[in-house]
């Protein structure tokens, strides 16, 4: 695969350096969370941050976007459960 694929809408490259920016703003994320305040996390913070889960995905048509079977296995998360989504879009350059 090239940079110059067109079945992408951006360069798998930008794709991934993207990616790896978003991972690393969401780990310094949690680190300012678990060093944040005086006392830090007190264990039922911690309890709730094992019941997150990162991952990327592209919008679908409808901006419909999907959880990764793994994801929901981990978070036992079924059809027809709510969840709250916090979403960080990938900056790309757009031609339009």
């Amino acid at each position: 695969m090239t940079d110059e694929d067109d079945s992408f809408p951006w360069p798998p490259t930008m794709f991934q350096e993207a990616s790896e920016q978003a991972i690393e703003q969401q780990q310094e994320f949690l680190r300012s969370m678990m060093g944040g305040g005086a006392s830090g996390m007190d264990m039922n913070q911690l309890g709730a941050m094992s019941q997150l889960a990162t991952f990327k995905t592209r919008v679908q048509s409808g901006g419909r976007i999907s959880i990764p079977d793994a994801e929901r296995e981990a978070l036992d998360i079924e059809e027809g459960d709510i969840v709250q989504a916090v979403v960080l879009p990938v900056k790309r350059n757009r031609s339009e």
